[in-house]
Parts: C-alpha cells; structure tokens; sequence
C-alpha cells in the first residue's frame, strides 16, 4: 500500500515515490542524513536545473517528515570544528614506488581490506586523486571501498556506491518495468573506481582481484546496510581501455550508454561520450529477482 502524497520545496511526491523515500532511510540506516538525501536525490533525479542536486532542500524534507514522525532519520553526527583541517600522513600520501611486475602468483596472497580507519581513508583518497583518470569525490549514499596489498605493498584501490539512475540496455537486460526498478535500483551495486597503480604491472591481477571483491561484497554491503545486492554494475571507457580484464573474470558487456550524463534531462550530452556497461549477476537469478516488487 502506498504512503499518502506529500509536497516540499515546490515539489510534489507521489505516494510511490514517498515510499521509496522511505525504504532508503529504513534500509540504509548505517548512513548521514546528508548521505541519505544525497541518495534520495539521486533516486529522484531531484535536481537543479544545472544538474546539481538539491541535497539541502531534501535534507530539510526529510527532517520534516522526521519531525511528523512519518520516518525516523539517523541521530545527527558530529562535526568539525570550524577551521579545522585534515593532515595527511607521510604513509598516506600515495607516492610512487618501485615498479612491480611478474605474475599475479609471485606476488599472493594478494589481500582486499575494507577502508575503515582515517589513515586508510587518506590513502584512499590520495591514490585515486593522483592516478584515476576520473579523480577522487566523495561518494554520497551507499559506498564501500577497498585497497588491496601484496604483503605491506598496496597495488590499487576499488570503490562501490550507488547505482545509475538509468541505463538503458541495463533496463532492457533485466526486463523491469518502473514500479520493479523503483522497488529494487538499491540492490544494484556500481563500481565506480577501480585503480591499480601505475607502476604495478602484474599480470592478470586485474581479473584476480576482481573476483575477489565480488566474493565478499555482497556479504560487506548486506552487513553494512541491511540489504542484498544482486547485481554488479559498471561503466568503461572503451577508448582508454578495453574491458579484458571484466571480461576474464566473467562479467557481462551489455551495449554502451546513450552517452548522457546521469542528470541529463534535455539530452544534450555536453561532453559526456558512450561508455561500455558491463554487469555482474551476484546470483544466477539476480535479473527475475530484480523484476520482481517484494
């Protein structure tokens, strides 16, 4: 049944979309109440018409429906004190090393730890800003991110957060209709960075450490935030690389994108060129699972 309708910020929501509103503040209780009005915008295309989103306003509705007791939002984290600043650790600062190369068997175990302590987190950030050809942003809503290590070497860095809002050929390979992909676009997970260093040239890490993380994510996201991924997501620049390294650890190239930005309403691209969609199914059943409403 749906919540009743409601209206902010000279937006109106429909009782669907309240409950969606709702399923992402009850099933992603380990994120900010910024973190989740980035989400639900994101969900909502809620956006300016410059395409940025309207994270402040849906903060404020989502404090409002807290205050009418229509959900119950995280209590608020503290924060910063004015002024203050980050230091980075000489460790953290991600600066080139000796060359690695060989085969992925001289260099094992090859080990994916969670990034969870500020240290790790200023690595994380340091490496992907440095070497990533897309840079470093904080990633708002569900995230999850990885470095991996030969010993006490770290070889590269994997981020997982929210999925696009719509793809078309990823729609068209699961079958949904609205209400399903409503219902369900928070069990697909996307992989949006995935970096192994420069001067690492191991042979077919890339393959070996993917299968890895697909090993443990969906135990790492369910236990995080309560919910079940069923499907892995991607997008590659296939004019910078190939995609073998999917490809070799099984996962799937469905076609490429329209070649619109996320928030790109008016289809007029600026800039943002077809990338290749390759998915992962966590589940050999993800797609029926994922038309599915319950």
């Amino acid at each position: 049944m749906e919540t009743s309708q409601a209206a902010f910020g000279g937006r109106s929501f429909s009782g669907a979309e309240m409950d969606l509103i709702h399923g992402v503040v009850e099933r992603c209780g380990g994120l900010s109440r910024m973190e989740l009005a980035h989400t639900v915008c994101e969900l909502l295309q809620w956006a300016r018409p410059g395409g940025g989103l309207k994270a402040r306003e849906c903060r404020e509705f989502l404090e409002v429906l807290d205050a009418r007791g229509v959900l119950r939002l995280p209590a608020k984290r503290a924060t910063k004190p004015v002024g203050s600043t980050t230091r980075v650790p000489v460790s953290a600062r991600g600066e080139p090393a000796a060359r690695l190369e060989g085969k992925v068997g001289a260099f094992e175990p090859v080990v994916l730890e969670p990034v969870r302590s500020s240290e790790q987190r200023l690595l994380f950030r340091e490496l992907v800003g440095r070497y990533h050809y897309l840079g470093h942003a904080v990633p708002f809503g569900a995230h999850l991110r990885y470095l991996f290590y030969s010993g006490d070497r770290v070889l590269g860095a994997m981020q997982f957060s929210s999925p696009a809002w719509r793809m078309a050929v990823r729609e068209g390979w699961i079958g949904w209709d609205e209400s399903a992909r409503r219902a369900n676009l928070q069990r697909v997970v996307n992989q949006s960075r995935f970096l192994i260093l420069p001067w690492v040239r191991i042979a077919n890490l890339a393959s070996v450490v993917l299968a890895r993380a697909l090993r443990r994510l969906r135990e790492d996201w369910q236990e995080r935030y309560g919910l079940e991924p069923l499907l892995v997501e991607t997008l590659v620049d296939e004019s910078r690389y190939s995609g073998h390294c999917y490809r070799a650890a099984n996962w799937l190239r469905l076609g490429e994108t329209t070649g619109r930005g996320r928030m790109d309403a008016e289809h007029r691209r600026e800039g943002v060129w077809p990338k290749a969609v390759w998915v992962y199914p966590l589940q050999a059943n993800a797609a029926q699972r994922l038309r599915g409403r319950g």
